[in-house]
């Protein structure tokens, strides 16, 4: 019987060949936890009496979802991050160096057919990269510190094929919002999502991260894609001269739990509204609802691809003058490039507020907290009650395209009357 990429991975990593539904004791290979989670995975790691990580190269704390620290609690907590980082010798990406899920496959930490584990829900994220990356607890996530394996359920497989071609104003972010809104909410649970088709193969890796990224957003254990000439170009800084890469593939006679074809041929920009990301419709549909606030950045959106198509529609313009337009590079190292590009100059002209890269606004830290009754408008992956800082504020989601847009306007707009 054929296997899934998933239960191909799987199988390597546990030593036999397991299928969807068993259990199985599998070995991992990177482990990472950022300042929102990793005080909980200390804890633990002490609650279990651990005095030894099993591999320090292969576990990352990444200072990035209150950082820098907005208040004394967090600073303490930061602290003990440190702390524990210099006891045991592991891998440390201070604040300002980015996102953990930018970072992590943008210091070549990862490779295709790899086992990945965080201690954050978007963790899935990296299966653009042809890999099986879960987010887990925290006291999982110390198991795994200690031990380097962890037990899984083999995920079931759904198979997502994306067919077609991108119209103008139409971008990954929306492709991404169009599987929430099939799938929805709950249409993957615990299920490892399979993403092929055309329409991904002509996407950057900054397009497939998004969708990726998304893929929790209906309840997917991981993400997976194929690998292809793009994977192989995005990984050729990484791999050593002596590296041999093993991509996976799933078998053609692999079962599958569901199939879902989407075409993307007549896709039109999307928004979901509030309060659940699968609360998808059209722009066109909100299309004149005021706002307060523009927020381009996060995990989902904060690459090179995104700053540049909310640069090339910003150029020149000015942003509304009722509206707070925050900009949040993913990384330090995209940040320099986009200041290279011109992008953080045509930000800044435009009236943006620029922030240092981290997750604050995002999550509701820092950085951005609306207030009562405020309408933002965001690229981030989430928009529920209370996803910002405040549960009586209303987050619409959508492509950095629509949100500069719309930084513009005032109001949700469609972007193609600005490209």
């Amino acid at each position: 019987m054929g296997q899934t990429i998933a239960e191909k991975i799987l199988s390597s990593h546990a030593g036999k060949q397991v299928f969807a539904g068993e259990i199985c004791l599998a070995k991992v290979d990177f482990l990472m936890a950022q300042d929102g989670t990793a005080p909980l995975v200390i804890k633990a790691f002490e609650e279990l009496e651990g005095n030894k990580i099993f591999d320090p190269e292969r576990v990352c704390f990444v200072f990035d979802h209150s950082a820098p620290s907005p208040n004394m609690g967090v600073s303490s907590l930061h602290k003990l991050m440190r702390e524990f980082i210099q006891k045991y010798g592991i891998k440390k990406m201070e604040i300002g160096e980015g996102v953990c899920h930018v970072l992590m496959p943008e210091k070549g930490f990862l490779r295709p057919g790899q086992l990945i584990l965080g201690a954050d829900s978007h963790t899935p994220t990296y299966g653009a990269l042809n890999l099986m990356a879960c987010g887990v607890g925290s006291t999982d996530l110390a198991i795994a510190m200690l031990t380097g394996k962890q037990w899984f359920r083999v995920p079931y497989s759904t198979k997502l094929v994306f067919s077609g071609k991108l119209k103008k104003g139409v971008f990954a972010k929306d492709m991404g919002l169009l599987m929430v809104k099939t799938l929805t909410a709950q249409g993957a649970v615990y299920q490892s999502v399979e993403i092929t088709g055309q329409a991904i193969k002509n996407l950057s890796m900054d397009g497939r991260f998004t969708i990726a990224n998304l893929v929790t957003e209906v309840g997917g254990k991981n993400c997976v894609m194929e690998y292809d000439s793009e994977t192989e170009k995005y990984l050729k800084d990484f791999v050593g001269e002596n590296e041999t890469i093993n991509p996976v593939f799933a078998d053609s006679d692999a079962i599958y739990n569901n199939v879902v074809e989407l075409d993307i041929n007549k896709l039109v920009p999307l928004v979901a509204k509030p309060h659940t990301v699968d609360n998808v419709s059209p722009v066109e549909e909100v299309r004149g609802t005021k706002i307060n606030q523009a927020f381009i950045g996060t995990c989902t959106n904060g690459r090179l691809d995104d700053l540049a198509i909310a640069a090339k529609i910003l150029k020149g313009r000015k942003v509304h003058k009722d509206v707070r337009t925050i900009i949040t590079p993913g990384s330090r190292k995209i940040y320099l490039e986009a200041m290279k590009k011109g992008y953080i100059k045509i930000f800044l002209e435009s009236g943006c507020c620029v922030t240092n890269p981290g997750c604050g606004p995002c999550v509701g830290t820092h950085q951005g907290i609306p207030s009562d009754g405020e309408i933002v408008i965001s690229t981030a992956n989430r928009n529920f009650k209370g996803r910002m800082g405040n549960p009586n504020a209303f987050i619409y989601l959508a492509s950095p395209a629509t949100v500069a847009a719309s930084a513009i306007k005032g109001e949700i707009s469609d972007p193609r009357e600005f490209l």
